[in-house]
């Protein structure tokens, strides 16, 4: 089996999570591959080094090693290459890890195909202005969609299937999947809501309002934010870098036409996950 490995290597648990994958899968027979960037510090494991789309094009499975947003960002590099993917946590809480680094013996069900795959509903933002697509990107958890200035609130227009249905006077609004609403939307008091129940969550950032919620709807249904002529908005999907909306323009949110596919090697349900993790806020 052909493993791709991505860590994040900023984090100080990570380099000793990744030696310690290397030397699991090496045992079970596996051949592994690392980026370029990589291989200073992990030559020594064997390893193989590829362009890092090459690498993943040419695995069976990619194994990210980090938190949440280091599996988030490994996850968008697997899916353009339909893989599934594996994320190992060396960091926090890590919802979306399969496995904890005290777990690595369970590799071995990776290796065997003992293993399920969440399939994960995705977002799909498009920049248009009139029928001209400007841009897209793809999100697993969420995209923010805020004031260029940051430091003052603004009236944000958003339409539900061209139809529009609120302006909200707030810092900003957040498009999130079931998947991300254990992260920024979870801290901006919208719902937990269980991946398995595809839909998108609308959560509207510090609103002037007394009656302004966090709304779920149907996974076919189509956002729209607009940018006004007098002020412009900017973008960011999974916490990337901000791209700004000119003023005029609209970006479109909907459901990816694919899906994330996540390696479950436990048994552990989404309830289990989440007590789990949030117990360690206590």
């Amino acid at each position: 089996m052909k493993i791709a490995l991505v860590p994040n290597l900023t984090r100080k648990e990570a380099f000793d999570v990744t030696a310690g994958i290397c030397k699991s899968l090496s045992g079970l027979g596996a051949e592994i591959f690392f980026s370029p960037e990589y291989k200073a510090e992990f030559e020594f494991t064997g390893a193989r080094f590829l362009p890092q789309k090459e690498a993943i094009a040419g695995c069976d499975a990619v194994i990210a090693v980090g938190g949440d947003g280091s599996i988030i960002h490994a996850a968008k590099l697997a899916v353009m290459e339909k893989k599934p993917i594996l994320g190992v946590n060396a960091g926090r809480l890590a919802f979306m890890a399969g496995l904890e680094d005290n777990e690595l013996h369970l590799l071995s069900r990776l290796i065997d195909g003992d293993y399920t795959l969440d399939k994960r509903l995705m977002l799909k933002t498009s920049i248009k202005r009139g029928d001209e697509l400007l841009s897209s990107d793809y999100c697993v958890n969420d995209c923010l969609v805020t004031n260029e200035e940051k430091q003052r609130m603004t009236a944000i227009d958003v339409a539900l299937n061209g139809t529009r249905f609120n302006s909200y006077l707030c810092d900003g609004v957040l498009v999130a999947t079931p998947t991300g609403s254990t992260a920024y939307s979870l801290s901006a008091g919208g719902p937990i809501v269980d991946p398995e129940l595809e839909s998108i969550l609308l959560t509207p950032l510090c609103p002037h309002s007394l009656v302004d919620r966090s709304l779920i709807f149907r996974p076919d249904a189509v956002i729209s934010v607009v940018s006004g002529e007098e002020n412009s908005l900017c973008i960011s999907n999974d916490g990337t870098e901000p791209i700004v909306i000119e003023p005029g323009c609209r970006v479109e949110i909907s459901r990816a036409e694919f899906t994330a596919n996540f390696i479950r090697i436990k048994s552990d349900n989404f309830i289990d996950i989440l007590y789990k993790k949030l117990a360690q806020r206590r």
